[in-house]
């Protein structure tokens, strides 16, 4: 990926950051002391079966199976590169996917653990090959500032 090409996704990355962290900025919450005895009808609160299923690590299938391919497309340039040059892609790569995707990044962020978890039950050998290609014991233990 061409150094323009980086910019404009890292810019978009950010972008899509500062929209999630401010829909959870200060006054946006719910009054956890306000009482609501308003319940949803239960045709709504039944699950509509066109609706994605979830599988581990809280992404659907097409989700999990495109970070597959995100990460398969860049094992040949992590396996060129040292590693320490490398992890960083790494990092660029779960932030544009879960931008890509709608993954919620402040849960992300918080359990860093959700990309192999995903990984493990979508592309183990994949996950296998980039643990190998950036020498980490986990992709969790290679993402900085998630």
């Amino acid at each position: 990926m061409n150094r323009t090409r980086r910019v404009q996704v890292s810019t978009a990355v950010a972008a899509a950051m500062i929209g999630v962290l401010g829909a959870c900025a200060p006054g946006t919450a719910p009054d956890p002391t306000a009482s609501s005895t308003t319940t949803a009808p239960a045709s709504v609160s039944a699950q509509n079966p066109s609706t994605p299923a979830v599988g581990p690590g809280g992404v659907t299938e097409a989700q999990a199976a495109d970070l597959c391919t995100r990460i398969e497309g860049q094992l040949q340039n992590w396996r060129t590169y040292t590693p320490s040059m490398s992890k960083p892609g790494l990092n660029f790569l779960v932030g544009e996917w879960a931008a890509a995707n709608g993954v919620d990044l402040i849960a992300l962020v918080r359990d860093r653990a959700r990309v192999d978890t995903i990984t493990s039950e979508q592309c183990a050998d994949v996950r296998q090959e980039a643990l190998t290609a950036l020498e980490i014991p986990d992709l969790a233990s290679a993402l900085v500032g998630f």
